[in-house]
């Protein structure tokens, strides 16, 4: 099996004491400059972004916007766009912004699940020192939520990106994987209260479901796709693509994030050797939510040869398919033996199920405070208890008590730098900061010591062993990079 190169974006919940909802994006970049000046530096280049070009050879006149969160922004007057998004290049190699009234980091780009995994996590440290210290020069009480919703109808995205050859055909893409997103809510939809379309549930297994309209489109804010087309691949657009994924909840739990890339991962693996299983299923957007409201069993999901399948079985042949045909290397041999053992507990040793997943450790919890304080199962006061398990902040939040209890697995390992491209960034932006003009996700703009800038493309299918680089001075590390 080839290296996946895969990054995961996730966009905070904001919620500053005593603030409206109109007050939400001039908030958002303020936490965002409240960064501590050695976590990052302002030097984002927007030069290679094209939200509006479409996998499918075009490119829209313009994106669709939600009409509710427009009337919020009516009639205010914005600076120039680079100061609201107030982006920072992160010593990591990552990325910290305010998209559209939120908080967003995102991780560099990893070639493994666990690396990805601990970057994740340490956005969550990042954003939490960003929030402290804009609550310090504030005077206001600040949170932040690692989720999806304000159950309010406000949806905000945790998107998942890969790097792939644009030899895939864009058909077998779709049926290859969005059956997958779909399926894979059972091992990492983060669980929530209540519904924000159709009838009301107490219950379900996916945040996102309730938003997705369409099958496949180049929007994000408004008429959700299942599939994101969006074309801005981050590298040569000539042999790559960034499969850009949006219908994935923001996870708090290590097994979650990681169980949710995997099965990308394999898909995407498996339609480059020809091997991918199809299924066409019947109304996508409807089978995604009855997956997520499925907590009595594995429903069924129609497929359009007029038989139907279910969660599970998907899974298990995507696992099974990969084991026989890829070359697989030992974490994701891991990963799979750990997604069969959680597909079994399920339905076998539901606890044991619950402290890795979610949706499962959420749905406990629930239960617990429902027997505990009276609640019963329908009430809304449940959303409350729902959205802290999502707070941040390891002193209030109600994930980090459960795993203080032993009921859910430990956190994720420290992050090291990363060895794929983004390592560069991280030390370009760590040793060399008053040097870096400008960088992003494909380039990095350098200052030679004699002043001549030189712009410079980072392979994304190079390896670097960042942990025993030692360049001395910045031409040496330029030179490095261009080698």
């Amino acid at each position: 099996m080839g290296r996946i190169l895969a990054g995961l974006e996730t966009e905070y919940g904001l919620h500053i004491e005593g603030q409206g909802a109109g007050e939400q994006i001039d908030n958002s970049a303020s936490l965002v400059r409240s960064l501590p000046n050695q976590r990052g530096i302002s030097v984002w280049n927007y030069r290679y972004e094209s939200p509006r070009a479409d996998l499918r050879g075009f490119a829209v006149e313009r994106l669709n916007s939600d009409p509710e969160d427009a009337q919020f922004d009516r009639g205010r007057v914005r600076v120039e766009d680079a100061e609201t998004r107030s982006d920072r290049l992160l010593v990591s190699g990552g990325r910290f912004y305010n998209d559209h009234g939120h908080p967003e980091y995102s991780t560099p780009e990893c070639w493994g699940l666990q690396e990805l995994v601990a970057h994740d996590a340490l956005g969550e440290v990042m954003a939490l020192e960003a929030a402290q210290r804009y609550a310090q020069m504030s005077g206001a009480k600040v949170s932040l939520y690692k989720n999806n919703t304000d159950f309010h109808g406000a949806a905000y995205g945790t998107h998942e990106n890969y790097l792939i050859p644009r030899t895939i055909p864009f058909q077998e893409l779709v049926r290859a994987l969005v059956p997958i997103l779909i399926a894979r809510t059972i091992l990492c939809g983060a669980g929530k209260v209540g519904a924000e379309s159709g009838d009301w549930c107490d219950f379900q297994l996916s945040q996102r479901a309730d938003f997705f309209t369409e099958l496949a489109s180049v929007d994000t804010l408004y008429r959700r796709p299942i599939l994101n087309t969006r074309d801005e691949p981050h590298a040569n657009p000539g042999q790559w693509v960034r499969l850009h994924v949006i219908s994935g909840d923001a996870n708090m739990l290590p097994t979650s994030t990681r169980m949710k890339v995997l099965c990308v991962k394999l898909v995407d693996a498996l339609l480059q050797v020809g091997e991918a299983p199809f299924w066409d299923v019947t109304r996508p957007t409807e089978a995604f939510r009855k997956v997520s409201r499925g907590l009595d069993g594995d429903p069924r999901i129609e497929l359009a040869t007029g038989s139907w399948t279910t969660s599970r079985s998907i899974l298990e042949t995507l696992f099974d398919t990969s084991e026989k045909f890829l070359r697989l290397d030992d974490e994701t041999t891991e990963a799979i033996a750990i997604a069969r053992a959680l597909l079994d507990q399920l339905s076998t040793d539901f606890d044991a199920f619950a402290t890795k997943v979610d949706w499962a450790a959420k749905r406990r919890l629930l239960q617990l405070v429902s027997d505990e304080e009276g609640i019963p199962w329908g009430d809304r006061r449940l959303q409350s208890y729902d959205l802290e398990y999502h707070n941040i902040d390891p002193e209030v939040g109600l994930m980090f008590a459960l795993r203080e209890m032993g009921a859910v697995e430990p956190g994720a390992a420290k992050a090291a730098l990363p060895t794929s491209r983004a390592g560069i960034r991280a030390l370009a932006v760590q040793n060399y900061r008053e040097h870096v003009v400008t960088g992003c996700w494909r380039t990095l703009t350098m200052r030679r010591s004699d002043g001549r800038e030189v712009e410079l493309e980072l392979d994304p299918t190079r390896e670097v062993d960042v942990e025993a680089s030692d360049f001395g001075d910045v031409d040496a590390f330029i030179d490095f990079i261009s080698a």
